[in-house]
Formats: C-alpha cells, sequence, structure tokens
C-alpha cells in the first residue's frame, strides 16, 4: 500500500515507519524539519518538507502528487500536550496543529479523482477528561474541557472523510517506549534511585506498549473490518503509583520518592492535568475485535521497553 504519513517522524513514528516499511508498504513521510527519521534508508521511504497545517502546502508538489498516489494515510500530526504552558498562544497552536492539518487533509484526500481508500487518525484518551471512579469506554461522551473539546473538534475533521473513506479513529494513552514520551521522561530519574509516583499515585494511567501501538495501527491499515473510534489503550490500566513500582522494579531501583503536584503544576501549568489527572479506558472494542496485544500487562511492556534490543 502506498502511504501518506504525517506526525510520523517523533517518538511512535521512529518505530511506526520501519514497521510499515517491512510489512511492505511503501512510505511517504511528510514533516516540517530537514531531518525526519535520521539514519533511515529504505528503497519505498520517501521524505517530504513540508508543513502540513498550511493550505499552500497541499495545492504545491511534493505533497499534492504525494496525496494523489496515496492508499491510505496516517495522520498523528500535532504539537506535544504536555510539554509546555498552556498560554493562550499555545492552545491555539494545539488546536490548530491537529485540527487545521487534519481538515485540509482531509479536503485534499476529496479532491482527489482516486481517494485513499483508508484514513488512520490519531486522538487521546483525554477526550473522557478525568476521573477517580468512572471507566471509560468508547461510547462515553467527551469531556466539556479544553482537552475534550480538542479531541472532539480533531475527531470531527477527521471524521468527514468517511463519506468517501473507511476512517479509524485511535483514541490513544501513554505511550510506553523508553527513548520518548511520558517513560522517556522518567527513566533517566528512577535510574539514578529517585524516582516514584507522581501526584498522589491515585489517578489511573491507560497506557500501551508502542510496538502494539505500531501493530495496531498497521492492522487498522491493511483490515476493512477495522473502522470508527478505538480506545487505543492495552486491556489493563494501573494507578501511577503501581507504575511507579513496577518501573522501580524493572530497573532494579527505589520506586518511593513521590513528585509533588505543585512542582509538575510550576513547571507545565494547565498542561500537568494530562499527568496528576488521569482516567481508566477500557480497550472494549479491540478486545471484542480480537486485536492480539503483545503486551497487556504492564511488567512485560515495561521489560520490552528497558531492555536494550540485541545487537
Amino acid at each position: 500500500m502506498r502511504l501518506l504519513l504525517l506526525g510520523c517522524t517523533g517518538f511512535v513514528g521512529r518505530e511506526l515507519v520501519p514497521w510499515l516499511l517491512e510489512r511492505g508498504h511503501g512510505c511517504t513521510v511528510v514533516s516540517r524539519g530537514a531531518n525526519s527519521l535520521a539514519g533511515l534508508d529504505h528503497p519505498q521511504l520517501h521524505r517530504i518538507q513540508a508543513d502540513p497545517s498550511q493550505a499552500a502546502s497541499w495545492q504545491q508538489a511534493p505533497l499534492a502528487e504525494a496525496i494523489a498516489g496515496a492508499e491510505g494515510v496516517v495522520n498523528l500530526a500535532g504539537e506535544p500536550i504536555a510539554e509546555k504552558r498552556w498560554t493562550p498562544e499555545h492552545c491555539r497552536l494545539l488546536l490548530d496543529s491537529r485540527v487545521q492539518t487534519t481538515r485540509l487533509l482531509v479536503e485534499a484526500m476529496a479532491r482527489q479523482q482516486q481517494k485513499p481508500a483508508v484514513l488512520v487518525n490519531g486522538s487521546a484518551v483525554g477526550v473522557y477528561g478525568s476521573s477517580p471512579e468512572q471507566r471509560f469506554a468508547e461510547t462515553s461522551p467527551a469531556a466539556d474541557d479544553f482537552l475534550g473539546r480538542l479531541c472532539s473538534q480533531w475527531e470531527a475533521a477527521a471524521a468527514e472523510a468517511a463519506a468517501f473513506s473507511r476512517v479509524v479513529t485511535l483514541r490513544i494513552g501513554i505511550v510506553l517506549g523508553a527513548d520518548g514520551g511520558a517513560l522517556g521522561k522518567m527513566l533517566p530519574v528512577f535510574q539514578a534511585g529517585f524516582g516514584g509516583p507522581i501526584g498522589t499515585g491515585r489517578q489511573w494511567m491507560s497506557w500501551i506498549q508502542r510496538s502494539d501501538l505500531c501493530l495496531l495501527i498497521a492492522s487498522a491499515l491493511e483490515d476493512p473490518a477495522f473502522g470508527g473510534v478505538y480506545n487505543a489503550v492495552a486491556p489493563n490500566p494501573v494507578l501511577m503509583k503501581e507504575f511507579a513500582a513496577a518501573l522501580g522494579k524493572a530497573l532494579g531501583r527505589p520506586s518511593f520518592l513521590p513528585v509533588p503536584a505543585p512542582v509538575l503544576q510550576l513547571m507545565l501549568g494547565d498542561g500537568a492535568q494530562v499527568v496528576l489527572e488521569g482516567q481508566y479506558v477500557l480497550a472494549e472494542r479491540l478486545q471484542h475485535q480480537g486485536f492480539n496485544f503483545r503486551y497487556p500487562d504492564l511488567a512485560g511492556a515495561l521489560a520490552a521497553a528497558t531492555t536494550p534490543a540485541p545487537r
């Protein structure tokens, strides 16, 4: 399948793109930077430097040519949610980098004589808001807060493509991998022996191992049985204190020094809520569909993420 990939040059893309190439797909990766996926070389890998959040980019070669030849699209584009304070300007960037990019993508897909057969589009479990008691399935309503509204608009923009393509929306949880994301930031602290739960430790973490997310994206592209919204999380959410204990055990390090909530709020402002508040998200549709998680349990996921790859 000839694939167009947006937002796939970072933490997830570093594993996803090689995975898709190994499965025989041709991949055209769009990024704003010139050195995307540095060091990765493959005859079926093509790179385009363009800003997909700008309408002019979709009117010009080579992006216009790439969408014209695409049989499938993966769109994970968006500025990181929990790395900067949520100033009004940054909130606008968080929104536009997702919603505007997706709207322009879908409009470009609609203009093609031969339209892509499938769009796999990102979203996040933050759509549900947070709760210490509630369980969230795909049918649960969106929260009336910033993340809920952002994800709802993002998903609605992607859903416009359902008029002519199969659309799969993945509400992604905390992705586990050693070289980025939440785990990548926690590893140096835990390895130094200063790790522990963040905040109260009683918030739920709904997570997925990066390899399972890559397998899920590939399955959604290849299997026409996939369609609609899926919670992209492992079947077994854990409390933050359980996560910290499991990570300490995997590394052979102590894990009892908590990170106070005010410290995180000072660094991230409103963005701290992504880490301090959690939600118990159920992988109902994936389990009903028989998706085979390689890492359904946290201990195995952390072992895979923290064990050096064989040379």
